[in-house]
């Protein structure tokens, strides 16, 4: 079974015991938290899509690291210019298990 969830602005694919990086969220390790934002469920070829989201679908999830994600560098030029910019972001990451699907 698998599930499409909204978190953070991104849609996610997700199956129970899966382990997932996602943006932020607030909390501590362990903590247990759950999505009700569901766009389908889906077993095999049976498939159940929202409008816009499934009504009473959870996922249940667990968090189990706070980090932080690999470092993305902007550089912008003009040619014959002299013109440099050099910007770097590393963006703050959680990562979750997801414990189970609910429909």
């Amino acid at each position: 079974m698998y599930a499409v969830i909204v978190t953070g602005g991104k849609q996610y694919r997700v199956k129970p015991e899966e382990v997932i990086d996602i943006e932020s969220l607030e909390g501590e390790i362990g903590d247990k938290i759950e999505f009700s934002k569901v766009l389908a469920i889906g077993e095999g070829k049976d498939i159940k899509v929202g409008s816009p989201v499934v009504a009473g679908a959870k996922v249940a999830a667990e968090i189990v690291e706070h980090f932080r994600g690999k470092k993305l560098v902007a550089f912008k030029m003009k040619k014959r210019k002299g013109y440099r910019r050099k910007v770097g972001h590393r963006q703050n990451l959680t990562k979750v298990r997801i414990s189970g699907i609910e429909v």
